[in-house]
């Protein structure tokens, strides 16, 4: 009897994926694993238990975590769902571990090996293993929609004999894998796109689109950006300027859809409630920082929101997960990909390299020790949180694909839209 890979039902309720499809169940039973997947896991991502059946998996209880030598999860487990696990089993999901030291420590405390999957490297041999981007993706792809949805008129421009609709104006502020997608869905939908970001790349990302760039382009403009491809923080002088031109700006635009994020900071303010006040009754703001905080004053998490003046903010939770059968497919494939690299091919087992340069930046606790350097002091006192990022920082979403000409992975088809120096 081989290794037991366990799938299990996701308890949040405002978590409808799943971390496995019928395809890597085949994939993972080739590695020689035993594929449990608890009864019901796959029903929000339309994957009925006959599906996963149908490709070689038990389908099994909840309980059946405690045989498991690997679990396969898209959020981190609970503390009560850890009372069940194997000390010693490989936990991966995306475990958001920034402010959540309590929750670090109890996994370091239940001995299982934890992988944080939003910190895979951007590297070209792990661009398949990427969640942040193939996810962000999707997110971009459904602001889109939700935007659209909530304006309630037309986005392409259409002439008519009774008349002409003017074409929608639509402004992306973030230019990383979900601003490139919202970019490129909004111009299919027809409507006049305009984005901004602080890094210098995205100019040129955003003009392979079809839309125009918005941003003050002076000298610190150009060296905007870090080493990773992220954003930097930016002087109070350069906010002002381009807090002043974002400002006129959105006066004018029917959508608004805000991505920016920085990776373990809260969701910097791009959008104050004077410009919120400065749209036209019936825009809308679409925030997808709203889980961090968000990026819109006035944004509430799971919230769409109407102003006194006729705006609709809207903060859905977990927007990947409204196209849960879409983010499954692709999450599984980016579990299944770094899985197989944590197999020994010859014996067809688990047999975890923890000089791997993968497993050293996503494994957060190991042999009942909390080992990322980032949280390693997590399970013998509480981490300071980060402080607030100033007022109308802009920055680039937190999946924003590196750039240095070094490391630039190949265009993937599933994680972003095709584009000049994207991931």
């Amino acid at each position: 009897m081989g290794q037991t890979v366990f799938i299990p039902r996701e308890l949040d309720a405002n978590e409808p994926r799943v971390a496995a499809s019928p395809d890597t169940v085949k994939r993972l039973a080739g590695l020689g694993f035993d594929v449990i997947v608890e009864t019901g896991a796959g029903t929000r991502s339309r994957i009925p238990d006959e599906e996963f059946a149908k490709a070689g998996a038990a389908i099994g209880k909840a309980a059946d975590v405690a045989k498991a030598d690997v679990v396969l999860k898209v959020r981190r487990p609970d503390e009560t769902e850890l009372k069940s696990y194997k000390s010693g089993a490989a936990v991966i999901a995306i475990m958001d571990p920034y402010g959540n030291d309590a929750v670090v420590a109890a996994l370091a405390k239940a001995g299982v090996t934890a992988f944080s999957m939003e910190f895979m490297p951007r590297i070209t041999r792990a661009q398949s293993m990427d969640v942040l981007s193939s996810q962000a993706n999707l997110a971009g792809y459904q602001a889109v929609i939700d935007g659209a949805s909530e304006y309630d008129r037309a986005l392409p421009m259409m002439m008519t004999a009774a008349g002409t609709v003017p074409a929608a104006k639509v402004f992306i502020m973030g230019v990383g894998v979900a601003g490139l997608q919202a970019i490129a869905t909004a111009r299919r939908l027809g409507a006049v796109v305009t984005a901004t970001d602080v890094r210098p790349a995205a100019k040129e990302q955003v003009a392979s689109l079809g839309a125009k760039f918005l941003a003050v382009e002076d000298e610190e403009f150009k060296a905007a950006e870090t080493a990773g491809g992220y954003a930097k923080e930016m002087s109070k002088e350069y906010q002002a300027k381009q807090a002043a031109l974002t400002a006129e700006h959105i006066a004018k635009q029917d959508i608004v859809i805000t991505t920016a994020l920085i990776p373990g900071r809260p969701a910097p303010k791009l959008v104050s409630a004077a410009m919120v006040a400065s749209m036209k009754p019936g825009s809308v703001l679409v925030d997808l920082a709203v889980e961090r905080g968000g990026n819109v004053e006035g944004a509430r998490p799971g919230q769409v929101v109407t102003t006194a003046n006729g705006v609709k903010i809207v903060g859905h939770l977990n927007v990947p997960g409204r196209v849960a059968a879409s983010a499954s497919l692709l999450y599984a494939k980016n579990l299944f990909a770094f899985l197989e690299t944590l197999v020994d091919k010859a014996t067809k087992t688990l047999a975890i390299n923890r000089d791997d340069d993968l497993v050293k930046a996503t494994m957060l606790t190991d042999g009942g020790k909390v080992v990322h350097p980032a949280f390693a002091k997590a399970d013998q006192q509480p981490r300071v949180e980060p402080a607030a990022i100033p007022a109308k920082t802009m920055v680039a979403d937190a999946s924003t694909p590196k750039k240095t000409a070094a490391k630039k992975p190949a265009a993937s088809k599933s994680s972003s839209p095709k584009s000049k120096g994207t991931a």
